[in-house]
């Protein structure tokens, strides 16, 4: 039997001519008013007009390829730029599998994420006749952990001792709260689960990237965190980004270059912990999940 894998993620523009087309996707077909364009356009020119994730991705697709080995066709689809979700599924379809197994290149189950890249590949999957089993969360996989931990080792080598350590994931729209959804938990298990791998005592949860929305979202907002922090007199912070697995906007904008920034105005000692990009040994183990599924 073959079985597709349909190796899901955000998604990235391709060059600067298609900012605004993957803008408007982001906002469900809503064009983004000419302010925000040029806010997210300045973040890009910012990072030097260039588009990290989708090679980052391919990497990783390929890492996992090659890890499965025979019996395994693997194919890509994003969330909101080219190939999509669908387009992946249609592709393992033309290739002859008999199942797929969707994973998110994401650690956290949340419905308004995961769950989102679930149902879509589902329903492109029943209208090719195919079943998609997407693995929901992987946030406690033993090789991310362990990846996690000796990150945070090296990071707070750059930091005075006392350094504080402050774990992050995409903040969503608090409304998530109030129906029971898994993200802020499983969040703070990462974290905890870090945390006592690497053997540090202080450290906490925080939330960036949010969304340009009316409506609140999930906090402290990491900015927030730096400034407090600073004020409160602590000897300097790392965070690490553990709800992201690439080096891409959210993390080479907004804490490279934003938060580190703000954490020069407050004069606190600040870091970053790696990103897990294409690691071998955490790609081994995403690869392992996916042979267990289909076992």
């Amino acid at each position: 039997m073959t079985v597709g894998v349909l190796v899901m993620a955000y998604g990235t523009p391709r060059d600067r001519d298609d900012i605004e087309t993957y803008y408007t996707d982001i906002r469900r077909g809503r064009p983004p008013t000419p302010e925000l364009l040029a806010d997210l356009v300045r973040r890009y020119d910012a990072l030097g007009g260039t588009f990290p994730l989708r090679d980052i991705t391919d990497r990783q697709v390929a890492a996992l390829s090659a890890a499965l080995g025979d019996g395994f066709v693997v194919s890509l689809g994003t969330k909101h730029s080219r190939p999509s979700v669908e387009d992946g599924v249609r592709d393992l379809a033309a290739r002859g599998v008999e199942r797929i197994v969707g994973l998110v290149l994401a650690p956290h189950y949340s419905r308004f994420s995961v769950g989102e890249y679930a149902e879509r590949a589902a329903k492109a999957g029943a209208e090719h006749g195919l079943a998609v089993d997407t693995i929901e969360s992987w946030h406690l996989l033993p090789a991310y952990v362990e990846f996690l931990a000796a990150a945070v080792h090296r990071a707070l080598t750059t930091v005075p001792a006392g350094s504080e350590v402050v774990f992050t994931a995409h903040s969503l729209p608090q409304r998530i709260l109030g129906t029971g959804d898994p993200y802020p938990v499983q969040l703070k298990e990462t974290a905890a689960a870090v945390s006592s791998a690497a053997g540090i005592s202080t450290w906490s949860v925080g939330w960036q990237s949010a969304g340009r929305t009316p409506e609140p979202w999930l906090g402290p907002d990491v900015l927030e965190i730096v400034r407090g922090r600073a004020v409160a007199g602590a000897a300097g912070l790392v965070v690490c980004a553990c709800g992201f697995v690439a080096d891409h906007l959210e993390v080479a904008y907004d804490l490279d270059i934003e938060a580190a920034a703000a954490a020069g105005v407050a004069e606190i000692p600040f870091a970053r912990t790696a990103s897990v990009n294409d690691d071998p040994a955490v790609m081994r183990a995403l690869a392992g999940l996916v042979v267990d599924r289909v076992a």
